[in-house]
């Protein structure tokens, strides 16, 4: 046998692969003990501030402040409950509302089963059954960016229960999402499950400046957006949450859109001019033409977290709202949660 057929028969051997692969191996084994480590860390500074509540077998995590009329606030992808009181907006709305603050299904100290696929509706669903346990009727509801949709969900099967919607910096329509397929792969069964153990995290954790920036761009990102505890968000459960609801985006509101028209409770729709996170113009816009019942407002140089930058002109939407002495009574919208509950989820 030649010289070069003898190395490129060692060089396929069993034998040359054990280095790389005990390698690979050992480290994907250190990032699982680093993350759980970051995660307990997490847990222990960051224990539960609010009250639970089980609906159907599954406990929920929600926050409350103030004494007044209810309003119910739904938080975006990726983030917490807390994120309403780091922004300010839940304690400036406190001062003359109830204010409840979820942590969505899968996000902060709420439980996401994975025998079901957490569509808009069936969000909208549990958290209408979790609201009236807690003794909350009639509320205005405000969503910001994957919380609209919960938001719209909910006064589309449950018109005469939701007061009015306040929906901030919200996708309503579908588009090009190029972090999508990014965002989504710790969803993915088998592979994802190790990539959010080990990997996706620490790929997170690297990302989140520059992510930051991009949400509130063109202003700095306050510095209290830096007290939120990142690595609570970047927990291999929530980030499983938070990858399923990215696959799912586009696929909900291409259901979701059907249904805009037939929404008969008031709709404050906010959103930030340049916002380069979501396109205002493409969304909030065309939105506020296709609700009837419904006022937009715009503003000028502020990006996707609005609720950081126009607290005022959030909670004077709300104080308009509460206003309005019940939600018109309407029988048509069950139809559209069930429109989006048949929507494609992602794998459970």
């Amino acid at each position: 046998m030649s010289k070069a057929l003898r190395n490129d028969a060692h060089q396929n051997s069993p034998r040359s692969w054990r280095a790389p692969l005990l390698l690979g191996a050992g480290a994907l084994a250190a990032s699982y003990l680093f993350v759980r480590s970051k995660s307990r860390q997490a847990e222990r500074e960051n224990p539960p501030a609010g009250k639970f509540v089980e609906v159907d077998g599954i406990r929920l995590h929600y926050v409350e402040h103030g004494r007044g009329p209810a309003l119910v606030l739904l938080h975006g992808n990726g983030v917490l409950a807390n994120d309403f009181d780091t922004s300010g907006l839940a304690l400036r709305a406190a001062e003359r509302y109830r204010v409840i603050s979820f942590d969505r299904p899968g996000y902060g100290y709420s439980e996401r089963p994975r025998t079901t696929i957490w569509t808009p509706g069936a969000q909208a669903r549990l958290l209408h059954k979790a609201l009236r346990q807690i003794g909350i009727d009639n509320p205005v509801v405000m969503g910001h960016s994957w919380g609209t949709l919960v938001a719209l969900s909910m006064a589309l099967e449950f018109p005469a229960y939701v007061r009015g919607l306040v929906l901030l910096s919200g996708y309503y329509y579908p588009s090009m999402r190029l972090e999508v397929p990014l965002f989504a792969q710790p969803a993915i069964p088998l592979l994802g499950d190790l990539l959010r153990f080990t990997v996706s995290p620490l790929l997170s954790r690297l990302m989140w400046p520059m992510m930051s920036r991009t949400l509130f761009s063109p202003l700095a990102v306050p510095e209290r957006f830096r007290r939120l505890p990142v690595w609570m968000m970047l927990r291999p459960s929530q980030l499983r949450a938070s990858a399923a609801e990215s696959a799912l985006m586009v696929p909900a509101v291409m259901q979701l859109r059907k249904h805009y028209p037939e929404l008969t409770v008031p709709v404050k729709i906010i959103a930030g001019r340049d916002d380069r996170f979501v396109d205002a113009r493409h969304n909030s816009a065309r939105l506020r033409e296709a609700i009837p019942n419904s006022d937009l407002r715009l503003e000028p140089g502020v990006g996707h977290m609005i609720h950081y930058a126009a607290a005022d002109d959030i909670v004077a939407a709300v104080d308009e709202l509460a206003a309005v002495p019940e939600p018109p009574k309407a029988p048509r919208g069950r139809r559209a949660a069930k429109a989006v509950e048949q929507a494609p989820g992602t794998a459970r």
